[in-house]
């Protein structure tokens, strides 16, 4: 215990500080790229209200396995914020291509660059290499790639895909048909959006989402460093930065909620070559907080405000006073 706790008797306070600002970027970050992409679309969406949609699709994401939960939850505020559900989901969907993007080449970049050297010199986590572990992901980043390219490039196919599905589904009963129906309407909104986006300033866009994407998970390739920083211990920023890249790639879809446990393995093989064995538990902490704890802390409490007032539930905007 007393290992435990003494490292956090001389904190850097000033790092402490640059850390707490960098866990709000799940929310600033996050809200400013789907800020854009809507915008784009949706010409009268806040900034104000896309800063809680993206800050409440990290706190879902961290709170589900393979962060499942984001994309409903960012959905959910936008709509309160009179969002259409079809230009919630186009927009949420291309902030998602932007971060497909955005890790398709910082991962390998990462790698290029020296951080593989790390992957050579820890054994195995839970039965698999971390290479292997970063092949894996790299397969499913590229296969998620062609998917969204192809419906940027061909929206009508998608589009005739889900007219079908929707059509079989009808045939089931007459609910079953108004509810198709319906479907379909949003499905005409969405196509229309993919449609913006597929256009030359819409591409533009999405160039620019997956610029944005740097700052939006700077909590996570930034709290590595920050973290050391906060412990004292002595950190080069650039060979930081790429182990945190490569954390942050390995760990995009871990089946756990947050990446739990797999999170804290994953950091502490990749890190141990630069945090001594005794602060290992002090900085895991620390670096979880930064760049998960302190969303879903926050996120918990404005869900919570939110129930007491009794704003779940309602149909106007919802905002925070």
């Amino acid at each position: 215990m007393d290992v435990f706790l003494t490292p956090f008797l001389s904190l850097h306070w000033g790092w402490v500080a640059t850390g707490l600002v960098l866990a709000s970027m799940d929310w600033f970050g996050g809200g400013l790229r789907l800020w854009v992409c809507t915008r784009y679309v949706y010409p009268s969406v806040r900034l104000r209200d896309m800063v809680l949609a993206g800050g409440f699709g990290a706190w879902g994401a961290y709170l589900t396995p393979f962060q499942s939960g984001s994309a409903p939850m960012s959905m959910w505020v936008m709509k309160r914020a009179g969002v259409p559900v079809p230009v919630a989901l186009s927009s949420i969907f291309v902030t998602f291509i932007a971060t497909v993007g955005f890790f398709a080449i910082a991962g390998p970049l990462a790698v290029v660059l020296g951080a593989g050297k790390s992957l050579s010199q820890h054994g195995l986590v839970l039965g698999i290499t971390l290479y292997g572990l970063f092949k894996t992901s790299l397969t499913i980043f590229g296969f998620l790639g062609l998917l969204m390219l192809t419906a940027i490039i061909f929206p009508g196919v998608v589009k005739r895909v889900i007219e079908r599905l929707a059509k079989r589904f009808a045939r089931r009963s007459p609910g079953a048909a108004e509810r198709m129906e319906k479907l379909l309407g949003g499905v005409d909104r969405a196509h229309a959006c993919m449609i913006a986006f597929g256009s030359p300033r819409g591409l533009l866009t999405l160039l620019l989402a997956i610029v944005i994407s740097a700052p939006s998970h700077a909590n996570k390739l930034l709290a590595g460093y920050v973290t050391m920083r906060i412990l004292g211990i002595p950190a080069d920023f650039s060979d930081i930065l790429l182990l945190q890249t490569l954390i942050s790639f390995l760990l995009y879809f871990a089946p756990t909620p947050g990446g739990s446990g797999l999170a804290e393995l994953t950091s502490a093989a990749v890190m141990s070559i630069y945090v001594p064995r005794e602060l290992t538990p002090s900085y895991t902490l620390i670096w979880r907080f930064i760049n998960s704890y302190a969303t879903v802390i926050v996120g918990s409490l404005i869900f919570w405000y939110w129930l007491r007032s009794g704003l779940i539930g309602r149909e106007e905007a919802v905002g925070v006073t």
